[in-house]
């Protein structure tokens, strides 16, 4: 895997380090479950922000639940 190097400041650093040192994983482990956890929270608000524009339009959201509805697939769970 190609690397590279970036710059953060002293707290940010320190910070890292410490996660890193809790979990008994490397820096750059760290560092890339850091983003990938910023990138799942950022798409859940866009989500919660599309779903709320949906919800501001009663007759879109009537919409959405009805395709919700029918695309559905049973899990078996009662």
């Amino acid at each position: 895997m190609a690397t590279t190097t970036i710059r953060v400041d002293l707290e940010t650093h320190t910070q890292l380090v410490e996660l890193s040192n809790e979990s008994g994983d490397t820096l750059g482990n760290t560092v890339h479950d850091a983003a990938e956890a910023l990138r799942r929270l950022r798409f859940g608000l866009r989500v919660q922000e599309e779903l709320a524009a949906l919800r501001s339009d009663p007759a879109a959201w009537a919409d959405y639940l009805t395709e919700a509805e029918a695309s559905s697939v049973a899990d078996g769970i009662c």
